[in-house]
């Protein structure tokens, strides 16, 4: 076991090499076993000069010397005063190289054994002396005397500390046994522990053992030591790390998620991303790199395998939901749809697993949406984009391999592509569902103005609550208001508000006005749709099956009209256009479900 031990020595200036003590003070003062060297003494007046400083208190207590300096609180000292560096007449031209004594500038003193805290103090009892400008230089240091040589240019220059920078030669000494140094010589081809040419024996100061002095190598190994001490609490540090990441990665069912990838060919292999790869892909969570949040994270976008994707860093969650984790990830690994971000992996190695998606680089619906100025997303647009969240909805609760329900569907947790096509994301809040249940109670989570009120007083979700959201993006879309801070001037919120108008024929005071010049008769039928999907109880809402097939219908007939209008120019065409148009409207009805086996067994994902 090793001691890094401060060094500690007294230096003065102004005392005569041998003072005598005043005249009738004893020549030697002891307290016990402790030598009491002069300019220190028991008695004040036999102290240098009758300096309060200097005078020392000698207490005799359960077997220990206890030296006091004047009223300080009692401390066991081991030893409390050392020789001091005297004035020297040969101090003026120090010549004497290579040997440390106190006439030469080099002040040696014996350290006893034992010692474990030695402080260090230069004071000068006569600061007048020339000897302080001539000579500023003072050190102090703890090495082996035999290996250190003294020179006058240490007095006058930072030579001393130059050499080596700053590193001294150090002794390392351990206790082995219980024997004395004479017992294991003599039976040196046995169990003696100093074997070594550059060792030597010597008795431990407690008569316990031997110790075995490693000299010369006290530089090398003190370096040793030093880098040891500083990347100690890194290493520690690391290995914490790395415990609580494998802590987080069994708490999380990584394993479970290792056997389910190994089992099922349509989970790609790279679904298990590590915490390091996530730091290196978002510069440890740069905050320069967010865009985007809300009650249930932070989105980070980040580079992984040469790939920009969005990171999502969810907030703490309660540890029964984080159980059902693994088996929703499972689910989503194997939701391919065009119209919902793809989820390409997640990290386990978090208290709370973060989740990488498909980077989907042209923002929200919401933002697309409330622009500043007269101008937004056309009319045929919200129609389409009404369209594909409707038929991304359908999929997740009755096409998936098991139903999903968002429950926190809204405009910004829509993004759209550089054609801006309609991707769902954010599925931080999203429940399985078995498939001989129709719900869950949960506890509550969503958006306000968005929120299923069913929901929220029952705590029951169903695919009904996301019908619900569903139809509050449909009124944003008609109306460009903000279903979480909007109020009528009778208080109503939107909804409410837009139901009320629909009743009453006034629709038109609430409808965006660029949409009302763009429609074709549209924005009536889907205004119902939209009071349908808000109705207060959840078994008078549609499914989302049969809003989609609405929507689509809608559609079909606004493009029919076009269609029309466009190419029956001539009775020539019209068998061959008729064809095409028949061909058109069977194909735009039946495309996703046509494409259901594809889908579901395209779940791998290269990154």
């Amino acid at each position: 076991m090793f001691a890094w031990v401060l060094a500690a020595a007294a230096a003065t200036d102004g005392v005569p090499a041998e003072s005598p003590r005043p005249a009738g003070c004893p020549t030697a003062e002891r307290c016990g076993d402790i030598a009491v060297p002069y300019p220190f003494s028991l008695e004040r007046r036999c102290a240098i000069n009758n300096d309060e400083r200097f005078h020392l208190n000698c207490t005799m207590s359960t077997n220990k010397q206890l030296l006091l300096h004047g009223k300080s609180p009692p401390l066991e000292y081991t030893v409390v005063c050392s020789p001091t560096c005297m004035q020297n007449p040969s101090m003026e031209n120090p010549r004497n190289d290579g040997k440390c004594n106190h006439d030469g500038g080099c002040c040696p003193l014996d350290l006893p054994k034992g010692a474990k805290s030695i402080r260090a103090v230069f004071y000068l009892l006569n600061k007048t002396s020339p000897l302080w400008k001539n000579y500023p230089c003072n050190y102090v240091t703890v090495m082996d005397r035999t290996r250190f040589k003294f020179n006058t240019t240490y007095l006058t220059s930072s030579a001393f500390y130059d050499i080596n920078n700053g590193e001294v030669s150090a002794v390392m000494e351990w206790k082995i046994e219980e024997k004395r140094c004479k017992d294991p010589k003599i039976h040196k081809h046995g169990s003696y522990a100093c074997v070594s040419n550059n060792s030597e024996c010597t008795n431990t100061s407690d008569d316990a053992g031997y110790a075995c002095l490693s000299i010369g190598l006290g530089v090398g190994s003190g370096i040793c030591f030093v880098v040891l001490a500083l990347i100690s609490p890194y290493i520690m540090r690391k290995i914490k790390t790395r415990r609580i990441k494998e802590r987080f990665f069994k708490q999380n069912h990584g394993l479970l998620l290792q056997q389910l990838i190994s089992r099922n060919a349509n989970i790609s292999e790279r679904m298990i991303i590590t915490l390091r790869e996530v730091e290196k892909a978002t510069n440890n969570f740069d905050r320069e790199r967010v865009i985007g949040g809300g009650g249930h994270g932070t989105v980070f976008k980040g580079n992984l395998d040469l790939n920009v994707v969005a990171i999502k860093k969810s907030k703490i969650v309660v540890q029964r939901e984080i159980n059902e984790f693994i088996n929703e990830v499972v689910v989503l690994s194997q939701v391919n749809h065009r119209n919902v971000v793809k989820l390409l992996g997640c990290c386990l190695e978090t208290e709370v697993p973060l989740l990488v998606y498909e980077f989907i680089s042209n923002g929200t619906l919401y933002h697309h949406l409330h622009v500043h100025g007269p101008i937004s997303l056309s009319w045929a647009d919200r129609l389409r984009i009404a369209l594909e969240v409707a038929r991304a909805l359908s999929y997740l609760h009755s096409a998936a391999s098991m139903p999903i329900f968002h429950r926190d569907i809204k405009t910004t947790n829509i993004l759209l592509d550089d054609n801006l096509t309609a991707k769902v994301s954010d599925f931080g809040a999203s429940r399985y569902i078995k498939i001989d249940q129709t719900g869950v109670t949960t506890a509550i989570q969503g958006t306000i103005g968005y929120l299923d009120p069913m929901y929220y007083k029952t705590c029951r979700l169903t695919d009904k609550s996301d019908v619900f959201s569903f139809g509050v993006v449909l009124v944003e879309l008609l109306t460009r208001r903000k279903p979480f801070c909007y109020q009528s001037d009778n208080g109503d919120d939107l909804v409410t508000h837009f139901t009320s108008l629909l009743i009453e024929g006034k629709l038109e005071d609430i409808i965006d006005p660029q949409i009302m010049e763009e429609e074709d008769g549209e924005i009536l039928k889907v205004a119902r749709l939209a009071t349908l999907c808000t109705e207060l109880r959840g078994e008078d809402r549609p499914p989302m099956r049969e809003v989609e097939m609405t929507l689509e219908n809608l559609i079909l007939k606004k493009r029919q009209v076009l269609f029309n209008k466009s190419s029956w120019r001539y009775d020539t065409n019209q068998t061959r256009d008729s064809t095409r148009l028949n061909e058109f409207v069977s194909n735009e009805a039946s495309r996703q479900y046509t494409m259901e086996e594809e889908i579901l067994l395209s779940a791998t994902y290269p990154r």
